[in-house]
């Protein structure tokens, strides 16, 4: 709102300082200080509440050390992290821009849902909540949204290099400081293009899977395109929402991956970085940093109320909206195919989770007895509740939960890491 405010009256006004709003890099502290500042404050207000009016949570013994205490800790505390992430996003983010609109977007869309869940969780005492489905149905919604405004929109072009003598070229004076001037000539094109680890040019079309060439190759590129959108969305949405179960582990987690994707969105969108790493330039993709800005000081500022020994829990509200945000943002800056790497945790406890529950089913057909992979799904109750030295047939102990969500947050960052270096190995 503010930066549309300074792009309709820049011409009007020479009023001091405004000319900082045209600064991605301005508006992104900002936006991080002002949401973190939110989050501490509103997150105060809110927490007292939700404390006042018992909307706490029910726990069920599963035998987890120190699992009872946590009996009537107010939750939905996710509502925090949706404020203040929405209110510097609109604040200080281009609002007709087309990611800042679909990530504004998904925010609420999942919200919603997890906001519903939590509902019937805790007014209808439902300890099942939302009927699955009906999430489902939500996350393949919001993955249809995003797909067709990207095939619709103008804005989510990618811009390749083009010879001055090509059809519909465009030339631009390309000027950073630190670098030499240069005229580039260039081309917009829609594009089903991700990037992909590990091989020569970091690119992948979709178009390629497709089994039609030509016209027809491209649209149902698109088709693949969507699909493989929807796929993630729900994915990525379901493994924070599996990962939240413990203090602190989610939002922790979370704000590691959000730093990465703000990095990666920042090169992409900047034309000088992107030529120098050789990685695709998505115009407009600058914006996705405000939004990314304003969601990692909003989990910062959770952090300090969700930390061990948590004073409030996100709840679905929160993890199903955080999902939702990571994964559209790595789909909008063409990054979907590292999210295996980037958010291995949120995989790797999906993945637990899968496995159990196949292994399990598999042994009772066969023995007539179900049998576990692990102590408890998803895997950081594992560790909780045997301690990691079980998996290397040493006595078993179990392991403070704060140490399993620090351990946890340091394979986060180093998975970050990796996933930045990928854009160099090839």
């Amino acid at each position: 709102m503010l930066y549309n405010l300074y792009e309709y009256f820049k011409d009007f006004t020479d009023f001091p300082g405004m000319g900082l709003f045209r600064y991605i890099s301005f508006r992104a502290f900002s936006a991080i200080l002002l949401s973190l500042l939110i989050a501490l404050f509103a997150g105060k207000v809110i927490i007292r509440r939700l404390a006042k009016r018992q909307i706490g949570e029910e726990i069920r013994d599963l035998g987890l050390e120190g699992q009872l205490a946590k009996k009537g800790t107010p939750t939905m505390g996710g509502v925090i992290i949706i404020i203040a992430t929405l209110v510097p996003a609109l604040l200080l983010g281009d609002l007709t821009n087309i990611y800042v609109q679909l990530l504004i977007i998904s925010t609420i869309w999942l919200g919603v849902i997890g906001f519903a869940d939590d509902y019937i969780k805790v007014f209808k005492k439902n300890k099942e909540g939302l009927h699955g489905r009906f999430k489902i149905y939500g996350q393949i919604s919001l993955g249809l949204i995003v797909g067709i405004s990207l095939y619709m929109s103008d804005q989510a072009v990618v811009r390749v290099p083009a010879g001055s003598l090509e059809l519909n070229v465009q030339k631009e004076l390309v000027t950073q400081e630190g670098f030499t001037p240069r005229l580039s000539y260039f081309k917009d094109e829609k594009s089903t293009k991700s990037t992909i680890p590990f091989v020569k040019n970091n690119e992948f079309d979709y178009a390629w899977l497709s089994p039609f060439k030509g016209e027809a190759g491209k649209k149902s590129g698109w088709i693949i395109y969507i699909v493989t959108i929807i796929f993630i969305v729900t994915a990525v949405s379901n493994g924070t929402n599996l990962t939240d179960g413990m203090d602190g582990l989610t939002t922790g987690v979370s704000a590691i991956v959000a730093t990465t994707l703000a990095v990666l969105a920042y090169l992409s969108g900047n034309i000088i970085y992107a030529d120098y790493l050789n990685i695709m330039y998505l115009p407009n993709t600058g914006e996705i940093v405000i939004v990314l800005a304003a969601f990692i000081g909003a989990l910062v500022g959770f952090l300090w109320y969700n930390s061990f020994p948590a004073q409030v829990f996100m709840g679905d509200t929160g993890s199903l909206a955080i999902g939702g945000i990571i994964a559209v943002a790595a789909v909008m800056i063409r990054k979907e195919l590292l999210i295996p790497i980037l958010c291995g945790i949120f995989f790797i406890e999906n993945l637990s989770v899968v496995i159990q529950r196949l292994y399990f089913k598999y042994t009772r057909i066969k023995y007539g007895t179900g049998r576990r992979v692990f102590r408890m799904a998803p895997l950081h109750h594992h560790f909780q509740k045997e301690g990691i030295e079980a998996i290397i047939n040493v006595p078993k102990r179990a392991i403070p939960e704060a140490k399993i969500v620090i351990r946890f947050w340091i394979i986060a960052v180093m998975l970050a890491v990796l996933t930045i270096i990928t854009l160099k190995i090839r």
